[in-house]
C-alpha cells in the first residue's frame, strides 16, 4: 500500500494557495492533483510491469483517498499515520501469509 504527501503550493500571507483538484470528464487539467496522480500511477504501473514481466497487469486499488491539509496538526496527524501504519499490516484483518 502507497500513502503520499503531496506539497503543493507556497505559504504566502498567512494561507497556503488551493491546489486545483476539478477536472471535466474527458478534459484531464494539467498540474492538478488528479492528473498528478495518474501520471504517478502510471509511471509506476510500467516500471513495476517491466520489472516483474507481466505486461498490461494492474498494480493499484481503483481509486485513491484525496484530502487537502489545512493546518500543520493535520499534516502532522497525517504524517504520522503514513510513517507508522504500514508497521501494522501483518495485525491487519486483511493480511495473507
Amino acid at each position: 500500500m502507497l500513502r503520499a504527501l503531496l506539497h503543493h503550493g507556497t505559504k504566502e500571507e498567512g494561507t497556503y494557495q488551493r491546489a486545483p483538484t476539478m477536472e471535466q470528464f474527458g478534459k484531464p487539467t494539467s498540474n492538478t492533483i488528479p492528473t498528478i496522480v495518474r501520471g504517478f500511477k502510471s509511471t509506476v504501473t510500467k516500471q513495476i510491469n517491466t520489472i516483474r514481466n507481466t505486461l498490461g497487469q494492474s498494480v493499484w486499488q481503483r481509486s485513491y483517498y484525496e484530502h487537502v491539509i489545512r493546518n500543520e496538526k493535520s499534516y502532522n496527524q497525517i504524517s504520522e499515520y503514513i510513517r507508522y501504519n504500514p508497521e501494522k499490516w501483518l495485525q491487519d484483518k486483511y493480511y495473507m501469509d
